[in-house]
């Protein structure tokens, strides 16, 4: 009689409440990040996330006491103090975090502002309009330009750009922020064609209202107590950043994870 021995099960974790659920490995085990905006908000949160799956990280920002917080959540990560509007300091950072790492699997643009908020257009100085796109924009556009040779010579890497719901859906008052997020959504979908056939794909995650300091700073805490709209935790968005960098979405590649609870996938039809 001939015995068939059954596959070993997956490893299980308990969740909250209890309930069993089956662990994916994401094969990030011994690679390398680095990760913009890392001093809070879904920078700091994908930073911890990354460095809980094994990942060695990079970790940048202009903010340098925040910074080193993160960095104490993280296993080994290293610490590059820089201005991502400054390209002088961008290339120092990136070369000094290459160099410390010996090689680089993946790049998180998580730095940004949001700008004028409930300030109508023609109320908007320039130097407020630039100050966005300088983070928001040109910020992601320095960092990669810099970090791309590094990348290139990964056997397989990611970028992901964190952009916003808001660069398809827009609210009063916040053209600024509105424009460039659009314009980040639209930059790495051209650069995933750029760099198609290279080893090096290019995604954004688009989230809706994330419980954020920044968040809390536009919309005040007290909108956070007990919101009439569906919000979202850093950590809940970086678990989507995580999956971008991983070789489990080796097919994904110019495009946009849009999570915005459904609202955008709503029709206007009153019934």
């Amino acid at each position: 009689m001939t015995r068939t021995t059954p596959p070993s099960s997956p490893a299980r974790t308990l969740v909250p409440g209890g309930a069993p659920k089956d662990d994916m490995d994401l094969q990030l085990e011994g690679t390398t990040a680095l990760i913009t905006g890392a001093a809070s908000g879904i920078g700091r949160a994908t930073a911890l996330a990354l460095a809980a799956e094994g990942v060695r990280v990079a970790l940048l920002d202009r903010d340098a006491a925040a910074l080193a917080e993160t960095a104490d959540g993280c296993r080994d990560a290293l610490v590059l103090v820089a201005d991502v509007t400054d390209e002088q300091q961008v290339r120092t950072a990136v070369a000094t975090g290459v160099a410390a790492l010996g090689r680089l699997d993946a790049v998180v643009c998580c730095a940004g502002v949001s700008g004028p908020v409930g300030t109508a257009i023609e109320e908007t100085d320039l130097a407020a309009w630039n100050a966005v796109f300088a983070v928001n924009v040109t910020g992601a556009f320095l960092v990669l330009k810099h970090a791309l040779p590094a990348l290139r010579a990964a056997a397989a890497a990611s970028v992901v750009l964190l952009a916003s719901d808001s660069a398809f859906v827009a609210s009063p008052g916040m053209a600024p922020y509105c424009a460039s997020k659009a314009a980040l959504v639209q930059f790495g979908r051209a650069l995933s064609v750029d760099l198609a056939g290279t080893g090096v794909r290019v995604n954004a995650v688009a989230p809706s209202i994330v419980d954020t300091p920044m968040s809390r700073g536009d919309l005040g805490s007290a909108a956070f107590d007990d919101p009439g709209f569906p919000v979202q935790t850093a950590a809940e968005v970086a678990a989507h950043v995580v999956y971008l960098v991983s070789p489990r979405s080796r097919a994904i590649s110019g495009t946009s994870l849009l999570s915005d609870f459904g609202y955008t996938a709503r029709s206007g039809f009153p019934a």
